[in-house]
């Protein structure tokens, strides 16, 4: 009889992420952003499409501040697709404009993750950009959703609440 193979899904140690940590007003997590010339149109606006990137980046960058680096997700089958996604626009940004993106897990529902967001100047003072977005995690091999999160997974993200 041979011993049997360990089959459980770990995430490799991250390093620190380069960006601002959780902080403890709330647990937002913080990622600085600047606008440049290709986040807008001719009249020099923010195009709506740039803060969904801006968002995204934010997200993996907050992952990753927890321990869970996006890669390594996809390296053990676990991927997290956006499957509901809500947005409003307070206030236009321009290039050459400074803002905050902060973002913080809501909630952790079976396989679901809840995502609040907001788009802020440094200051605080002017609100850009307000929203929610749900993920779900899915096996990536098999195309099905997760019936629970890897617990390597549910641990690191646990995190943000500890």
């Amino acid at each position: 009889m041979s011993p049997e193979k360990d089959t459980s899904t770990q995430l490799p140690p991250t390093p620190e992420a380069p960006r601002l940590p959780h902080n403890s007003d709330g647990g937002w997590f913080e990622y600085p952003i600047r606008v440049h010339p290709h986040h807008t149109d001719y009249g020099g606006i923010v195009w709506h499409g740039t803060y969904l990137t801006w968002l995204e980046e934010a997200r993996v960058e907050s992952l990753r501040s927890l321990g869970v680096n996006f890669a390594d997700l996809v390296a053990i089958g676990c991927d997290l697709p956006v499957v509901e996604l809500s947005l409003r626009y307070h206030k236009a940004m321009r290039m050459g404009m400074d803002g905050v993106v902060k973002t913080r897990m809501l909630e952790l529902d079976g396989v679901r993750l809840k995502w609040e967001y907001r788009i802020e100047s440094p200051d605080g003072k002017d609100l850009y950009l307000s929203g929610l977005v749900t993920l779900v995690a899915i096996d990536s091999a098999r195309g099905k959703i997760f019936r629970s999160l890897p617990p390597s997974v549910k641990d690191a993200l646990s995190k943000q609440w500890s």
